[in-house]
């Protein structure tokens, strides 16, 4: 999809993921250079992730001063916070693969209206490979239209995920889900970024994510991405209603549905800073066939995105 056929608002987020990716590629040529702090346990920030979000908050608020923002690093402190329109922003997904040199990380802008993501943009300044999409109109890598997979067989589908990190998760709980995911699929995956992760579903590249623990500027752009490319994106239970929960799956439609029934008795209940207590064993999941709920999250596919090849 060329420029000129790009929504504005779409144009002025990929602008800001492009500013914001240059400075990251800039600091990446002298990692030893860049100062580190840590938000909390193994949860790290670097002067790159400010400097980011800074140039991305400034091309936006030149634009469009009277919206609101929301960013990992700086919170609600910009913009008009009563405003229907709010950028959600991560500037720098993937922070500790950064600063180890590991080249999987990304930029991550969405523009929600009255809650719901209109815009996206997920930028690996690494690969410059741009993914965006605008609601209705499809989902692209740079000038390619996207489709999630045809798989339709849990048992062939490569399924990516996020381990837990930070102190207090549930990592009893957390290894009997990946037990159960590991031992009923074709492979399991855990690069390090979310946003880029949601971005694979909708290129085809896993058939389904899954992750506990997020934040609304980790998977709001990517959920956008996915469902104009025909996929599914919601929480452990199978509603639409993932953004503020912490808990992310999202895959094609089949792939999608057989994984509820095994993610259902994990919702909610990984991280015990959410539960205050450990919660007991999970019930055993039903089996796939079974397919509990998942009719309830097709709402979450683009009313713009044509269906996708299953």
């Amino acid at each position: 999809m060329s420029s000129a056929a790009l929504h504005p608002m779409l144009n002025v987020a990929i602008k800001a993921a492009r500013a914001a990716g240059a400075i990251i590629n800039r600091a990446s040529l002298d990692l030893d250079i860049i100062k580190v702090g840590a938000k909390a346990y193994n949860d790290f920030v670097t002067e790159v992730d400010h400097a980011a979000e800074a140039v991305i908050i400034k091309t936006l608020l030149e634009a469009y001063p009277q919206h609101a923002i929301l960013a990992e690093e700086s919170g609600k402190e910009h913009g008009n916070q009563k405003s229907d329109y709010q950028w959600i922003i991560d500037p720098l997904d993937g922070t500790t693969n950064f600063i180890h040199g590991l080249p999987i990380y990304a930029v991550s802008i969405a523009l929600a209206h009255r809650g719901q993501v209109q815009q996206a943009v997920v930028y690996d300044p690494t690969r410059n490979d741009l993914f965006h999409a605008s609601k209705g109109r499809g989902a692209y890598l740079n000038d390619r239209r996207l489709r999630v997979s045809r798989r339709t067989r849990l048992s062939d589908a490569l399924v990516g995920t996020g381990f837990p990190f930070r102190r207090g998760d549930n990592f009893k709980r957390y290894l009997k889900l990946f037990e159960d995911v590991m031992q009923q699929t074709a492979g399991v995956r855990r690069p390090g970024a979310a946003s880029l992760d949601l971005c694979y579903v909708a290129a085809g590249y896993y058939d389904a994510f899954f992750e506990t623990g997020l934040s609304p500027w980790d998977v709001a752009a990517g959920s956008l991405i996915i469902t104009e490319a025909g996929g599914l994106v919601g929480n452990f239970t199978g509603e639409s209603d993932f953004l503020h929960q912490r808990e992310v799956l999202a895959g094609t439609p089949k792939i999608y549905a057989q994984l509820v029934p095994l993610l259902q008795p994990y919702s909610r209940v990984i991280n015990t800073e959410e539960t205050g207590e450990a919660p007991e064993a999970a019930p055993a999941p039903a089996p796939a066939a079974a397919q509990p709920k998942s009719r309830r999250i097709t709402s979450t596919r683009s009313a713009g995105a044509e269906d996708a090849p299953f």
